[in-house]
């Protein structure tokens, strides 16, 4: 078991880690993400075990067919020969071990499958190409919803419910360091949990291939302690604040029919919402640091940032990009 965790601990050094598929087998930030990691690296283990046994095996068979045409040239294989006792003996070794396997995968998905007490947050999440809407409703006032974009932040310590639903195709939030996936499935409601453990960022990916820029449809969970989290909701809540600038202005008049920014007069629903945009880390679903040279970039060359991206390509020239620019970082 220690050789296998120190081969795929050497395939993940050599590949970057936290770049490579199995980076999620690295650390983890909740009880649900021990138990998938737990069961990837036993399973991982198991499965080169296996394989050496079975080289073993044909290995041998082969040995045996050699030595006997030595023995005997031109004497057909039959079942007589003995051939079959490797296939008994492989069969044999793997039945209880895919058993175990079985009995693991059925404990540990009953494990992360409910949580561990009532959420004290329910998130709604939906999935879109290529970018996530994330709702907050206040239970006692229905009427005041928090929305943002490819961030969800949560308090830790704190079972945190998730409604999953897609407005477009397939789509799967799947955040490994914290949790299992789970399917967002067009006109259904899907439910998961996340529980953070420590304070932290840690990133979410979808993991159902739904077109030309699904790897590149990221978003980043972010865990607060209690009264950071509660200072974070009652920013949020607030509206954009008011600015009678150039950027504003053309804003409302190039961007507004699809985004949102509460407290002014942009209330299209087709695009991200951008109340509080420039507090968000990255801007193009995990594509791009949310720096004012990567603002500039993606209003300049959106289709060659993010090709097949449905945000078009908006045409504006130098000074009023910059203007937009400057209004999109004012809106903290």
């Amino acid at each position: 078991m220690r050789r296998a965790r120190l081969c795929l601990a050497g395939a993940l050094a050599l590949g970057g880690c936290s770049g490579t598929p199995l980076g999620y087998m690295s650390g983890s930030g909740s009880e649900s993400g021990d138990i998938l990691q737990r069961i990837a690296w036993g399973f991982s283990a198991i499965a080169v075990v296996v394989t050496l046994i079975i080289l073993l095996l044909i290995g041998a068979a082969i040995g045996v067919s050699i030595r006997r045409a030595r023995r005997e040239p031109g004497a057909a294989v039959a079942r007589e020969t003995g051939g079959l006792s490797f296939i008994y003996w492989g069969v044999g070794l793997s039945m209880p071990v895919l058993i175990a396997m079985a009995v693991w995968n059925f404990i540990a998905t009953r494990a992360v499958a409910e949580a561990p007490a009532a959420p004290g947050l329910t998130v709604e999440v939906t999935g879109h190409r290529w970018w996530w809407e994330i709702r907050y409703r206040d239970p006692g006032q229905p009427d005041h919803v928090i929305t943002t974009a490819n961030q969800l932040v949560i308090p830790t310590g704190v079972p945190v419910r998730i409604d999953l639903t897609s407005g477009d195709v397939i789509h799967d939030f799947w955040v490994p360091k914290l949790g299992p996936k789970m399917d967002m499935i067009p006109g259904r409601t899907n439910v998961t949990w996340l529980e953070a453990r420590d304070a932290g960022s840690y990133r979410g990916q979808c993991a159902e291939y739904c077109g030309l820029e699904h790897a590149r449809m990221a978003f980043e969970v972010t865990a607060l302690a209690s009264p950071a989290f509660a200072r974070w909701m009652a920013a949020e809540r607030a509206p954009a604040t008011l600015s009678d600038t150039r950027g504003q202005q053309l804003f409302m008049a190039r961007c507004a029919a699809c985004h949102t920014v509460r407290g002014t007069g942009a209330a299209g629903i087709y695009g991200p919402d951008l109340t509080h945009f420039a507090s968000r880390p990255t801007i193009a679903a995990g594509l791009l640091p949310n720096s004012v040279a990567a603002r500039e970039r993606w209003l300049a060359e959106t289709q060659a940032v993010k090709p097949g991206a449905l945000m078009p390509q908006v045409e504006l020239g130098d000074a009023d990009r910059h203007a937009v620019v400057r209004y999109l970082g004012s809106l903290q």
